[in-house]
């Protein structure tokens, strides 16, 4: 296997990730704790860099400890001298997969959840000078919890597994009474504000004043301009409670489901729209689960936008918020996967689907009661973290029956988390009775649409491999679906999907597409970039046009 390095993964700085990490709810004081810390296992200690898992060429760990062997990373640190006399909270962004946290030996609690953020209060821990920050974890890839698509035994479709903490590590002090979260609603034309953890306050956008009353606010906006990937406007706000302030943004957007001539199609903001997506996993070549820099997402963002896609499938995977901001803000729409748990039947799960036995039942699937609580537990979490992201339009449940239990039950309470956002809760295989699209994957056959009343979605197709073995991770075994020898002939069966496969089906009534993928991942060489990210095997010009000329044929079927 190949040790490949991105551009950034090749000079990093002493503190990497550096940068606020919650873009929507930011405060100007805080501390970075990523950089150096000690990692210790089986009575070895070794340096580690943070924030990149043990497994990864960044973090800088010469043996990783084997999965499901327990760790413990330890780092000093002093508060600054401007906090005296405030709460002092402590963030991790994420940590894979169960962890105990102490400070100078007082404990703080425990997570277990390797996706979700959480925080703890550490002011009664903390102690004149050096403070000693303890965190004792596993990444056992107990499956009864989500787990993605790691694997002991990687290759193929399954990947190098990501241990420890793989997101950044921070302080922040706060006031007595502090805002704890925001939740934003909007419409077309008003925005509402929730600060949770204060009553009072106010709101101050476009240089207006808006006062909480009960911790809540709702504005109307003036002239309003609605978010799309084609006009990504935001609207910057900041909440002032008592001594707390706090920054954010928000952006207007509607999403419905219209008919035209009979068929219903998917809109944005009134509008039918084509949701031109890509499948994006979230892996690098040398941080795994976490890029070099945060510019590492946008880069990646640009990169499939000049090629002419709007949307990415964010696949079984919860990014750090920077992702979301970065699409927000640049203009990505976000199809978010629920991280799946449970058991994985290759049999059941992919070889019967593919040969078009898609059809079962699923109330009596994983029946494990602890499992289906966390996965539930799982995707509310990530509801709650990511629902004030205007990119996001789309929420997917599960996928290919990967830990499938019940989708209907929990579509219905995916739907009283979110009221405003399409659902796809059966992605690829085993529909059952609700959900918002009729979502198809095809790798083998020729694409067509399904057979259901629904919006037409093909959430999975493409893979097409064109290899370069200077850039990829495994020069022995390629993963992919249909193989091509030269640029020439991959970009040609591009051109030809694009081209002349998907518009007949735009106009008959397909609403979206997803493409198998954004980049390369270890095994995987069916990506637009490569693994290392060096290499775009497509001409923007060479594609662009076609992609673009999908929202045209879209609308010759609406006449």
């Amino acid at each position: 296997m190949q040790r490949l390095y991105t551009e950034e993964g090749r000079s990093l700085p002493a503190i990497p990730w550096e940068r606020y990490p919650r873009p929507q709810l930011r405060r100007e004081d805080w501390l970075c704790l990523n950089g150096d810390w000690t990692l210790e296992s089986a009575g070895r200690a070794q340096r580690v860099r943070v924030p990149f898992c043990p497994e990864s060429l960044l973090s800088g760990v010469e043996t990783p400890p084997p999965v499901g062997e327990r760790m413990v990373c330890t780092r000093s640190f002093s508060v600054p001298e401007g906090w005296s006399g405030k709460r002092v909270l402590l963030h991790f962004g994420a940590v894979m997969r169960a962890c105990r946290v102490s400070v100078n030996d007082t404990a703080l609690g425990s997570h277990d959840n390797g996706y979700l953020p959480f925080s703890f209060e550490l002011t009664g821990a903390l102690r004149p000078g050096e403070n000693e920050l303890r965190v004792e974890l596993v990444n056992d890839l107990d499956r009864r919890y989500p787990w993605g698509k790691q694997s002991v035994k990687r290759g193929g479709m399954w990947y190098t597994p990501c241990s420890g903490i793989w997101q950044t590590v921070w302080l922040e002090p706060v006031p007595e009474t502090y805002v704890r979260a925001l939740r934003i609603e909007t419409g077309e034309n008003w925005v509402a504000i929730t600060a949770e953890g204060v009553s009072e306050g106010e709101v101050l956008l476009e240089g207006e004043r808006y006062p909480l009353r009960d911790g809540s606010v709702k504005i109307p906006v003036a002239a309003p301009r609605l978010w799309s990937p084609e006009d990504p406007q935001l609207y910057d706000f900041t909440l002032t409670s008592g001594e707390d302030r706090v920054a954010s943004y928000f952006a207007l957007r509607t999403l419905s489901v219209k008919r035209f001539r009979g068929v219903p199609r998917l809109c944005l903001n009134g509008k039918p729209y084509f949701f031109n997506g890509l499948l994006d996993q979230g892996y690098w070549s040398d941080g795994l689960y976490t890029p070099a820099s945060p510019e590492g997402f946008a880069k990646d963002i640009l990169a499939m936008k000049s090629l002419g896609f709007n949307t990415l499938r964010k696949h079984i995977k919860v990014e750090p918020e920077q992702f979301y901001y970065d699409c927000d803000r640049l203009g990505m729409i976000v199809f978010q996967d629920m991280v799946n748990n449970g058991d994985y039947g290759y049999i059941r799960d992919t070889v019967l689907p593919t040969l078009h036995f898609q059809k079962r039942r699923d109330k009596r699937l994983h029946r494990d009661g602890e499992s289906r609580r966390l996965f539930l537990e799982s995707m509310e979490g990530t509801v709650r973290l990511l629902k004030n992201h205007p990119c996001i339009c789309l929420w997917t449940i599960f996928n290919e029956g990967w830990g499938q239990f019940h989708a209907d039950a929990a579509y219905d309470r995916l739907r009283a988390l979110d009221g405003t956002r399409f659902i796809d809760a059966t992605s690829g295989w085993f529909h059952q009775t609700k959900s918002d699209v009729d979502s198809l994957h095809i790798y083998f056959d020729p694409l067509h649409l399904g057979k259901q009343p629904l919006p037409q979605f093909l959430s999975e197709f493409g893979g097409y491999v064109w290899k370069l073995p200077a850039h990829s991770f495994n020069t022995e075994k390629t993963y992919g679906y249909r193989k091509y020898d030269t640029r020439e002939a991959f970009t040609a069966a591009l051109r030809e999907t694009y081209g002349s496969e998907l518009p007949p089906l735009v106009r008959q009534g397909l609403c979206a597409a997803v493409y198998t993928q954004v980049s390369d991942v270890e095994d995987e060489t069916n990506g637009f970039l490569s693994f290392d990210r060096a290499v775009l095997k497509v001409k923007p010009e060479e594609l662009r046009g076609l992609c673009e000329d999908l929202q045209r044929a879209l609308e010759e079927g609406c006449r």
